[in-house]
């Protein structure tokens, strides 16, 4: 058990001046939080994190969408700790226990039992490496005009250049130019469909599978390596689309030799109540990336998993090899961290507990339709859930920018002693999968009482 640390005003006051002074947070304003405030974390067990100041909250969006295994599982620290103390990191073309029976433990729980995994730091270094694959693959396989990549429009894949260019969600920074070859097509989303009418959830799928082909076709299949698209989309609303469109996707790729990436970032290792989100609709990519869960956050680890299919167009000679290499894609520590996270997670259930649980979260979630301002609920699959909040539900008009929701609520919540990162508009939930009734319900009292102060206020 780690030593409890605590902080005199003095040090608080110290660590502000040298923030002040000296860091660059990632994706804030450094103004706004100078004049604020940053927040400092000390230490966290289960959902529950205390900062500097001794205050405890209940952390809502597991970190950045990753502690799926909670805060304070002191066997995922030693076994880091055992694996640094042995070992830190290998020479170079060379490897260590740990990574080879993570790579295997991996490949248990995905759908293709004879997958390879490609190791790296992290999701945006993960979606770089299976773009990277996908054009390699189907230059091996005569397809060599293949370069185009198809995305859904306000998906997020990562923020490094080529990533980001993908999907290009809202809050994106993308600078420009764009990836050359990037094409775009509508995402799912049934709360204002991208049909006119009331259409229902399959019939917004086959309109949007035809569409897809459509793009395929005057894109000229020839030209396409890839479509990447996530299960669940956090930045484009958290909209679960039915099985009809994930299969339709499924069938239309394979029609025309285009490789599927489901980009797991976020879904992946039992979000949604599966260990791999693809399984929920009963589908199987041919590449998906993974990251956050894979360590719960407890060091910095990503993976591109291959199928068979995938992964043996890269055997033969020099020719075939994926000459692909990252300094710290793999570290023995960070896989070593993997290997305790998933037995934790197998141990304590907690897919099954993030099937259960989810469920619990989403029907408690729909009692907050009665208010004013909330236009919708979504969510109903593992531990992914946001509700909308709009200016008008009739017309399903959204609150202005200048309305500043992206301030206000979080402020709200952390009154109330939860913390979320997305709240505005949109208050997103994503808390670990060890996560309880009771916790659920703080989360669920908290959420409603922040609602009505807002509606009060406005």
């Amino acid at each position: 058990m780690a030593e409890e640390i605590k902080y005199s005003g003095e040090e608080i006051e110290e660590l502000n001046s040298m923030a002040s002074n000296h860091l660059f947070m990632h994706a804030m304003q450094t103004n706004d939080w100078i004049k604020d405030g940053l927040s400092m974390y000390q230490e966290g067990s289960g959902c529950w994190v205390t900062d500097i100041q001794g205050n405890k909250f209940l952390d809502m969006m597991g970190g950045l969408w990753y502690k799926s295994s909670g805060y304070g599982q002191q066997e995922i620290a030693d076994a880091a700790y055992k694996q640094m103390s042995s070992i830190s990191s290998p020479p170079a073309y060379s490897t260590t226990p740990s990574t080879v029976k993570l790579s295997a433990e991996v490949a248990k729980l995905y759908q293709d039992k004879n997958c390879r995994i490609f190791f790296t730091s992290g999701g945006s270094e993960s979606v770089e490496t299976a773009v990277k694959m996908a054009k390699k693959y189907q230059h091996l396989n005569g397809k060599e005009k293949a370069f185009k990549v198809i995305s859904r429009r306000f998906s997020y894949h990562g923020s490094t250049s080529m990533a980001v260019s993908l999907g290009r969600a809202s809050y994106s920074d993308p600078m420009g130019p764009e990836m050359i070859g990037t094409v775009y097509v509508p995402n799912y989303d049934a709360y204002r469909p991208p049909i006119p009418g009331n259409p229902s959830p399959d019939e917004i799928s086959e309109w949007l599978v035809k569409e897809l082909e459509t793009t395929i076709i005057h894109n000229d299949p020839a030209t396409i390596a890839a479509f990447i698209a996530e299960p669940v989309s956090t930045s484009a609303g958290i909209h679960i689309a039915p099985d009809s469109y994930w299969q339709g996707i499924r069938e239309v790729t394979e029609k025309y030799g285009i490789l599927m990436i489901a980009d797991e970032v976020i879904t992946g290792y039992g979000r949604l109540g599966e260990w791999f989100g693809t399984m929920v609709w009963d589908v199987t990519p041919d590449l998906t990336t993974t990251a956050k869960a894979l360590t719960s956050g407890y060091a910095p680890l990503g993976a591109v998993i291959a199928t068979e299919k995938v992964a043996n167009a890269f055997l033969g000679g020099k020719k075939e090899t994926f000459s692909h290499l990252l300094t710290f894609g793999g570290h023995p520590v960070a896989t070593a961290a993997g290997l305790a996270n998933l037995k934790i997670m197998k141990e304590q259930k907690m897919v099954e507990n993030a099937k259960e649980m989810g469920s619990y979260l989403f029907d408690r979630l729909q009692e907050l339709r009665k208010y004013k301002y909330v236009g919708d609920v979504r969510g109903g699959k593992g531990l992914l859930a946001t509700v909308e909040i709009v200016k008008d539900k009739g017309t399903k008009e959204k609150f202005s920018e200048e309305d500043n929701l992206y301030g206000i609520m979080p402020k709200l919540l952390k009154e109330r002693g939860l913390l979320s990162y997305r709240a505005g508009d949109q208050i997103s939930m994503c808390p670990p999968l060890n996560i309880s009734k009771e916790e659920i319900d703080i989360i669920f009292n908290g959420i409603e009482s922040t609602i009505i102060d807002f509606e009060n206020k406005i």
